[in-house]
């Protein structure tokens, strides 16, 4: 976990929210860290490679941002995080997955990730290859086999809205335009479309499921929707400008890399103070679609806060 401040205040009109954020993602970053050791396949099958390859994606650190965002709207709701934890693991499974095969040499070619070796680095290409590939897989049999006192099509709703986020509707396609995109000046419809898909959508579905999953109303699930929207780009937004300003000992991965890859990022296009006042104002649209929300979703109001203003 990286270091936090103790509390995070929160100003958004007349709202004002003070919670100990720091206290709240260390207990949830336990429980969820628990729960991805026990779901995981034992290091000791056969052949072991593959299984410690898919546990060191998983288990090597990082700030669980996804599946608390998940825990957090299903309170947010009302309903049980308990019920959201096998969702909320399959969220940092699929979100792994991206990691592994983002760090190798066909894609962005990084050495650290979380301040480790990246997946290639450690157990070869083939290997990092077919670890990410297990866990794409795995997230859907934890979420359709772990996830207990749920209606069947409530289930089948939250796999269609996490495959739709890593495909072709999400992940992929944004990572697609990250990638040819590299070298050339893009049009800001593009950049927005490049972010709220390579990120966006997986935030976005965390956040929805957690309130499918505690039994949110129509009306919920359309603000956690835009909240989700507006969070994933703000988190990306913060990590362009932490690629050129952040620390490579706190980011837990070389610093740089969009510069010398020639990324289409914000910094690149808009500049870093305006950069800046685009993550604030995603943020600040984030706390304004809970509106409606009572203090339970004080959580998710904090995170909005906590994802611009992070170190790494």
């Amino acid at each position: 976990m990286m270091p936090l401040q103790i509390s995070c205040q929160i100003q958004s009109d007349s709202l004002s929210i003070i919670m100990n954020l720091e206290s709240y993602l260390s207990e949830k970053c336990r429980v969820i860290d628990a729960a991805l050791e026990k779901y995981l396949p034992p290091e000791d099958r056969f052949p072991d490679v593959i299984y410690r390859a898919m546990r060191y994606g998983v288990l090597n650190g990082g700030k669980r941002i996804r599946p608390v965002l998940t825990l957090a709207a299903c309170e947010a709701v009302g309903g049980d995080p308990e019920i959201a934890l096998p969702t909320a693991c399959a969220i940092e499974f699929i979100h792994s997955f991206s990691l592994i095969h983002d760090d190798l040499p066909t894609l962005d070619n990084d050495d650290f990730r979380r301040g480790k070796p990246t997946s290639h680095k450690v157990f070869g290409e083939a290997i990092a290859i077919l670890a990410g590939d297990a866990l794409l897989a795995f997230a859907f049999e934890v979420v359709t086999g772990r996830t207990k006192d749920v209606p069947a099509e409530v289930v089948l709703d939250v796999t269609r809205r996490i495959a739709s986020a890593a495909g072709t509707d999400g992940m992929v396609v944004g990572q697609v335009v990250d990638m040819i995109s590299e070298g050339r000046t893009v049009e800001p419809e593009t950049l927005e479309f490049m972010h709220r898909h390579k990120t966006g959508t997986l935030i976005e579905a965390s956040v929805v499921c957690g309130g499918l999953l505690g039994g949110a109303t129509g009306e919920q699930l359309e603000a956690l929707g835009l909240y989700g929207k507006k969070a994933g780009l703000a988190f990306q937004i913060a990590d362009d400008i932490l690629d050129i300003e952040g620390e490579q000992a706190k980011m837990g991965k070389t610093a740089g890399s969009d510069l010398r890859r020639k990324k289409a990022t914000y910094p690149s296009l808009h500049g870093l103070e305006k950069s800046r006042e685009l993550a604030r104002r995603a943020a600040a649209e984030a706390i304004d679609a809970l509106k409606g929300f009572d203090e339970r979703a004080d959580p998710l109001r904090a995170l909005a806060r906590f994802i611009i203003e992070r170190e790494a």
